[in-house]
């Protein structure tokens, strides 16, 4: 996982990968990019949950207090930023950190997994403003081949019908997020470190936008998150 200190200085306007139909992609580091960029909300599902090990033989076993260096790197800098520039926002965060998470962004809503890990937490949570009402979106997490920790397009699809204006994913992955605003016909910018991502969301741009295989989840109210 790249290690995300601080926003850096800024550098020359970076090239768009892509540029299509209102969608834009920029293959870099997001400390570099992101003050290249204006958006209106941001949604996005920045790298944590890698504190997996095995157990049990091919059994994964999840060590929550993995999160913590994880989240030391990514959160205080690059959210505060953005919590600054965007007046919307959906951010996913560790369970773990959800008190956390609560008290940089302003609220919380919940993602509960139908299908989690074994001894994996069954929730996520989400980092929003300046929304209030809790809100609870449960979704199945199914495998996918694009990238290991992908979110379901149901579930952004959802995420960004709550929004309005330009959407902004600094941690773009395979472009699930993009893909999700292609589907509501809106414009949106991805940003991503990895250039094999960058490829697959392409790929994944220039196929034709199809109906949704289920229906988005519809957000019920909930319990709040225990911190970890």
């Amino acid at each position: 996982m790249a290690n995300l200190p601080a926003l850096r200085e800024v550098v020359a306007k970076p090239t768009p990968y892509y540029e299509h139909a209102g969608i834009t992609i920029y293959h870099g580091d997001c400390r570099d990019i992101l003050p290249h960029v204006t958006a209106d909300v941001v949604v996005t599902d920045p790298p944590y949950g890698t504190g997996w090990v095995r157990g049990g033989g091919a059994v994964g076993v999840f060590n929550a207090q993995h999160e913590r260096p994880e989240w030391d790197q990514w959160t205080t800098d690059w959210l505060l930023d953005l919590r600054s520039r965007c007046r919307m926002g959906c951010v996913f965060g560790p369970s773990s950190r959800s008190r956390e998470l609560a008290t940089i962004a302003g609220n919380l809503w919940i993602y509960r997994k139908t299908n989690p890990r074994p001894n994996g937490p069954s929730c996520e949570p989400l980092g929003v403003w300046p929304f209030g009402e809790l809100r609870e979106f449960v979704a199945y997490n199914g495998d996918t081949p694009n990238h290991p920790c992908e979110k379901p397009i149901e579930l952004m699809v959802a995420l960004l019908r709550f929004t309005v204006g330009t959407i902004l994913d600094p941690f773009m992955g395979s472009g699930t997020t993009l893909v999700a605003a292609k589907q509501l016909g809106r414009e949106a910018i991805g940003i991503e470190i990895e250039e094999r991502y960058c490829e697959i969301a392409v790929k994944r741009l220039a196929q034709e936008v199809l109906p949704l295989t289920a229906p988005a989840p519809e957000p019920r109210q909930g319990d709040m998150l225990e911190a970890g």
